[in-house]
């Protein structure tokens, strides 16, 4: 794979938080955002604002949650997090358009985006899975 290929494959399969930011304010029904975080529910405790929070390990059985029709956004904890690459692989494999948001919640915040307190609905493991 030459540079440009390389690069190209790059922003194909991800968006930057600013770009996300400034295309959901475009166009707020184009994409569908999920917090894939496994871990402890008291270090999950804050959530990029208006997101879905579907835990990596929950995701096979919540599949009909997530809408085909949207262009899926997914999130993990940080650049050194593989789990958003990990449910992304696991959602194009069942023909969902997906993108890995950079950076993930870490750069999210770093930025003072909008964030919101998480709502935990479910009895997710505290297990990471990373």
């Amino acid at each position: 794979m030459n540079a440009l290929d390389y690069f190209n494959a790059r922003l194909q399969g991800t968006i930057s938080p600013m770009d996300y930011l400034r295309s959901k304010q475009m166009d707020s029904e184009k994409y569908f955002l999920i917090d894939v975080r496994n871990g402890p529910a008291h270090l999950r405790n804050v959530i990029i604002k208006d997101a879905n929070v579907i835990p990596e390990q929950e995701l096979p059985n919540r599949l009909n949650e997530i809408p085909k029709d949207k262009e899926i956004i997914l999130y993990c904890w940080d650049v050194w997090c593989n789990t958003a690459a990990k449910v992304a692989k696991f959602l194009l494999e069942r023909d969902y358009r997906v993108k890995e948001l950079t950076g993930g919640i870490a750069a999210w915040k770093e930025m003072d985006f909008p964030v919101s307190d998480s709502i935990q609905k479910n009895n997710s493991t505290d297990h990471c899975g990373c």
